[in-house]
């Protein structure tokens, strides 16, 4: 089987891997990629969010699945393109892309299907804003009501910080303040059915202790310990079969991954929302604790056939990811500085780096985003791989770098402000 990856981050770097180790899988190649990426594929100078260019590759290699990874990239089409060109393809139409593109309607479909999530107000105006931020009162929730890279989202006990965000967006979605420890759950979905994988936590402020703006992810870890037996099918028969049916219903099937981003309030599990792709950093630690092919259970969602092949089997032990980030970020990024010490790492062990904002240039490797890298590592349980990762982590360098101490640090079922997810 001959894949193609398209997108350039960690996610993508995360599912080439998780690619290459397939014996199903022949050939890896990804557009655009990245340095890390290069490593495992063959990369190919396409911009991602051309669906024509990107369908137009796909056949001139014989790829026999694409999958897309990037949110913006699907909720653009690409994935129908690809598709009109009678290639296989894991990831959700435009029109079921818009679980992601829209908070809006990803509430509608919820209530539809009976889902259970938070309430909510979507406004326009100021004067919504305000009233809808009074009825629910704090901690206030606004997401901004379209795609925003991870940062669209503030939740705080400052009402004028609320308002400011507000007001920096055409349209927000106001929230209930949802109580409990967050956890993503990525299902890999046919249409019809899904196959869940391992539930995973990610720490998405920028400093210790959850202070500071959201970010993209600055770590995670799998699994999760404290997740009382009998969450992950509850989530499945509450949220994933209805939220299918119900799309199914309208007309736009959801192939590829339902990210379910829920917090475990005293009353079960509650969606925050839904993206439309493997979560980045979530989805890396999860990834490498996949031992089932990778590449035949993507083939067989992309074809509708999720019942021809067996469920995700994972190893025993926990992993854990840690990301170092450039200068600046999340306000800015810092591009241009040298990268030292990522070749002292095993990429074939329990420690590898996965790249996300880089490039090779004549200085070598250098930082070329905000989230610049992660590092991940497995373990017989979650402290053992986090103290791998840190001590990966430990032997990088570049000027600027800054990374969170606290990634699946204990009280493992603490997080900082449930729904901040985005």
């Amino acid at each position: 089987m001959r894949t193609l990856v398209v997108g350039a981050g960690g996610r993508e770097h995360a599912l080439a891997i998780a690619l290459a180790r397939d014996p199903a899988v022949a050939e890896v190649h990804a557009a655009p990629g990245n340095p890390g990426i290069g490593e495992v594929a063959t990369l190919h100078d396409v911009d991602p969010m051309d669906g024509p260019a990107v369908a137009a590759l796909a056949a001139s290699i014989g790829a026999d699945l694409v999958v897309v990874g990037p949110e913006a990239p699907l909720v653009a089409g690409v994935a129908n393109a690809v598709r009109d060109a009678g290639i296989a393809c894991f990831g959700p139409s435009r029109a079921a892309a818009r679980l992601e593109g829209s908070k809006t309607f990803a509430k509608e479909v919820m209530s539809a299907a009976g889902v259970p999530t938070a309430g909510s107000f979507t406004c326009t105006m100021p004067e919504e804003t305000a009233a809808a931020l009074d009825a629910f009162g704090a901690p206030y929730v606004v997401k901004d009501d379209a795609l925003a890279a991870g940062k669209g989202v503030v939740v705080t006990n400052d009402l004028g910080e609320a308002l400011a965000h507000a007001a920096a967006c055409e349209r927000v979605v106001v929230e209930e303040f949802l109580d409990g420890p967050e956890f993503s759950l990525f299902v890999v979905c046919d249409g019809t059915q899904g196959r869940p994988l391992l539930p995973a936590q990610d720490f998405k402020r920028i400093f210790d202790g959850g202070r500071g703006p959201n970010t993209g992810g600055m770590g995670s870890y799998s699994p999760l310990a404290w997740l009382p037996d009998g969450t992950v099918d509850a989530v499945m028969e509450q949220v994933v079969a209805p939220t299918l049916a119900e799309m199914q219903r309208r007309g736009a099937p959801f192939i590829g991954c339902l990210y379910v981003g829920l917090a475990l309030t005293t009353a079960g599990p509650k969606v925050i929302e839904f993206n439309v792709r493997f979560g980045d950093p979530d989805i890396q630690p999860v990834l490498a604790l996949l031992e089932s092919p990778l590449g035949v259970l993507l083939r067989a969602a992309a074809d509708g056939d999720l019942s021809s092949v067996p469920a995700p089997a994972f190893a025993s032990g926990a992993a854990v990811t840690v990301v170092v980030a450039s200068a600046g970020y999340p306000e800015g990024s810092s591009s241009g500085d040298v990268i030292v010490g990522t070749e002292t790492l095993a990429v074939e062990g329990d420690v590898d780096v996965v790249h996300a904002g880089t490039a090779r240039t004549e200085a070598g490797l250098v930082t070329a985003g905000g989230r610049v890298l992660a590092v991940r590592a497995r373990g017989t349980d979650v402290a053992d791989a986090r103290a791998k990762a840190y001590e990966g982590v430990a032997s990088i360098s570049f000027p600027g770098a800054q990374w969170r101490r606290d990634i699946a640090a204990e009280p493992l079922g603490v997080v900082e402000g449930a729904a901040a997810l985005d």
